[in-house]
């Protein structure tokens, strides 16, 4: 008798745990890793000045607008922090967190703000940055 009880609780318990549930990712959730993806490749692409990427990851208007914002530089590196998510009917809106370095001539300089980065289309690109823009390095 018993055994039987082990056995069976043994099986209960087996069945019980024996279900994973899986959640599904969301449309939001797909949306924003998107968004976040976008913005770091071309961050990833203004570091090592591949406009061709850039352009790819851009609308006209946002490749234009990067484009005048861009200076020389020898050597970089940004950090961004991605802080909220906005999914609207026609665009997307990252707001970043940034930290800058860059290095022109042998002297160093630091910057940090804030950005918004506004995405459209699918998939999303780039077509515009509010506020303090990361690609404009210091002067």
């Amino acid at each position: 008798m018993k055994k039987l009880l082990i056995i069976l609780i043994a099986l209960s318990f087996l069945i019980s745990c024996g279900k994973k549930e899986v959640k599904q990712v969301t449309y939001e959730s797909k949306i924003a890793q998107e968004a976040f993806t976008v913005a770091e490749t071309i961050k990833e692409a203004y570091l090592k000045r591949n406009l061709s990427e850039i352009e790819k990851n851009s609308t006209k208007e946002g490749y234009r607008e990067l484009l005048g914002a861009m200076k020389s530089f020898d050597r970089a590196n940004l950090i961004f922090e991605p802080k909220w998510i906005e999914i609207g009917k026609s665009t997307v809106s990252l707001k970043i967190v940034w930290n800058g370095t860059w290095v022109v001539r042998e002297q160093t300089s630091e910057e940090r703000g804030t950005a918004i980065f506004v995405f459209e289309g699918s998939p999303l690109k780039l077509s515009h940055i509010l506020q303090a823009n990361p690609f404009r390095q210091p002067e």
